[in-house]
């Protein structure tokens, strides 16, 4: 039942972000319980669209049904035109790791556990924007691995008709175990975080031993056939950025896509710019020991910058957050483990849709059925 939605999302601004959603979603979703309880039809249950509730030039008043939203969904187009068909949900707040551009060392509040999302509530969502168009999901963290319904979250997404891939970031410390079973349930890709090659600097780094375990899920994820497996590093100046040309070999003689994400800013990693390393002061330093150096042609709504040296097997990708914005051709949205929709990773402050409107949704949701 896709009612309670299927305008919640329409309301971008020009900034991508979520305008006077609350009001609207509230009104859909009592609108909705009232419908469930009374029988009324989707066609009966028309919305009156006007300037006061739509933001943007680009929406004229109109009478809207719930169904004249095809062939794209509303619920996931922006008054760009973006179509956001790839939904990143985060299952936990926690983290085996401590990771210096991700958090203190004494590690961070986490949100009481009544307040995160239940594992019925992570599903009913997650079938609900599969409903709306949605055709990716990435399942991120924290942690996920850390999170013990892991392989039934995978296991129940895998049944939703119209979600094509299910992909998951990781910091690799428990893969190696997990992995056959995850790609059991169905997991169809799989990012790594590594950020050196050192043991003594990647412990130095994530502030906790087990740089041979993460070595290990990577070994496995080739092993088990993910094509290519996706190497997350993110390039510190001082710190990890003479190991550039290491990382690149690797491309060399096995099915993996390293990606240099720059540093960027996030609440309590002490934002330094002197710390970031360009994507083009990156690029530069590769093509002296590869010249040869191909850009590969990259997606409408690819965020790396793809490259290959000529006869290796893996690539090279660039995440360019800070130095050259992608955000013109994001198609991503995001719901954080206590619930709240974020449209732009770097902006704790852009978060929409609190938690009390999505349980409810996911509410009414199951009664409407």
């Amino acid at each position: 039942m896709a009612a309670p939605v299927s305008m919640c999302c329409r309301l971008f601004d020009r900034n991508g972000a979520l305008t006077r959603v609350r009001k609207l979603f509230a009104r859909r979703v009592n609108r909705s319980i009232a419908r469930s309880c009374s029988g009324v039809t989707h066609e009966e249950n028309e919305l009156e669209l006007t300037d006061s509730t739509i933001a943007g030039s680009n929406f004229k008043t109109r009478r809207l049904r719930d169904d004249s939203i095809l062939p794209f969904s509303a619920f996931l187009t922006d008054n760009f035109g973006r179509r956001h068909n790839y939904l990143r949900i985060s299952l936990t707040e926690k983290c085996n790791f401590r990771c210096q551009y991700c958090m203190p060392e004494e590690g961070v509040k986490l949100t009481p556990r009544g307040q995160l999302l239940s594992t019925s509530e992570v599903l009913t969502l997650a079938h609900l924007f599969v409903q709306e168009g949605v055709d990716k999901i990435r399942l991120t963290g924290g942690e996920p691995l850390i999170r013990p319904d892991v392989l039934h979250i995978i296991t129940e997404l895998r049944k939703l008709e119209g979600l094509k891939t299910i992909a998951m970031t990781t910091n690799g410390m428990n893969l190696a175990r997990l992995l056959p079973n995850l790609k059991d349930a169905g997991l169809d890709l799989i990012n790594i975080s590594l950020d050196s090659l050192v043991p003594a600097k990647f412990e130095f780094i994530v502030r906790r031993k087990g740089f041979h375990k993460v070595m290990e899920g990577i070994e496995k994820a080739i092993e088990l056939g993910y094509s290519p497996v996706k190497i997350n590093c993110v390039v510190m100046r001082g710190l990890n950025e003479e190991e550039l040309l290491d990382f690149a070999a690797l491309t060399e003689k096995k099915p993996l896509e390293v990606r240099f994400i720059e540093y960027m800013p996030f609440d309590g990693n002490k934002w330094n710019f002197k710390k970031m390393v360009s994507y083009q002061e990156m690029l530069d330093r590769i093509r002296q020991k590869w010249p040869d150096l191909e850009k590969l042609q990259a997606g409408q709504t690819d965020t790396a910058k793809t490259f290959k040296v000529p006869g290796f097997k893996g690539q090279l990708g660039f995440i360019t957050s800070m130095s050259d914005h992608f955000c013109g051709s994001c198609n991503r949205l995001r719901i954080t483990a206590d619930g709240n929709l974020k449209v732009k990773l770097s902006l704790p402050s852009a978060e929409y849709g609190k938690r009390w409107y999505l349980r409810l949704l996911a509410t009414v949701s199951c009664r409407a059925k």
